[in-house]
C-alpha cells in the first residue's frame, strides 16, 4: 500500500462515525375475523416511502417510551408497548444538509388499543394497515423486511401473543 493510499484509507476511517440511534414502534392489531395480525405503515414526510413510526432519543425517556411517543405523534395510535426490543435494523437517513447518516433503529412492538382522530402529524403522512408480508414488500430496508417476517412468525407461534404485552408505565 502506498503512503497516499494509506493516508486516504485512514482519513476515510476517521470520517466514519458510529450509527446514530433511533427508536421505533412496530404497531400491530389482531382482527377478530382474521387469523394473521395487521401492522401499521406510515409514509415518511420527506420521500413518501413506507416506514414505521420512529424517532430520535428523548432526554429522560426510556427507549420503549420514545417508540410509544413516536407512534402517537406520527400515526395517532395508543396501546401497549414492549419494554424489550423485538429487533433492530439499519438505514441511511437523509439529513436537511444533504448528508446521509447511518442509523440503527431499535424496534419495540406496540399492540394498538386506540386510534385517535387527532394527533400531531395528522395530514402529513399516509397510514395503512397491511399484513406483515405486504409490509415487508413495501419497505425498502432489507433488515426491516426480515423483521416483519420474523414478527409474523412469533405471533403465529404464540411467542408474542396479542394481549400479552405489558402496559407502559
Amino acid at each position: 500500500m502506498t503512503i497516499m493510499s494509506r493516508i486516504a484509507s485512514d482519513f476515510q476511517l476517521m470520517l466514519r462515525r458510529p450509527p446514530r440511534q433511533q427508536y421505533a414502534a412496530l404497531c400491530f392489531r389482531k382482527r377478530k375475523k382474521q387469523a394473521a395480525p395487521e401492522v401499521l405503515l406510515v409514509t415518511s414526510r420527506d420521500t413518501g416511502r413506507w416506514v414505521i413510526p420512529k424517532g430520535w432519543p428523548m432526554r429522560g425517556k426510556k427507549s420503549h417510551l420514545v417508540a410509544e411517543r413516536e407512534a402517537y405523534e406520527e400515526a395517532g395510535v395508543k396501546g401497549n408497548v414492549s419494554r424489550e426490543p423485538i429487533g433492530y435494523y439499519t438505514y441511511h437517513k437523509g439529513m436537511n444538509d444533504g448528508l446521509k447518516v447511518a442509523c440503527r433503529v431499535q424496534v419495540h412492538a406496540l399492540e394498538v388499543k386506540e386510534l385517535l382522530k387527532e394527533f400531531p402529524e395528522k395530514g402529513t403522512r399516509r397510514l395503512e394497515w397491511v399484513s406483515c408480508e405486504e409490509a415487508a414488500a413495501r419497505v425498502q430496508e432489507p433488515e426491516l423486511k426480515v423483521l416483519f417476517h420474523a414478527f409474523a412468525q412469533k405471533l403465529l407461534n404464540g411467542a408474542l401473543a396479542p394481549g400479552q404485552l405489558p402496559e407502559s408505565p
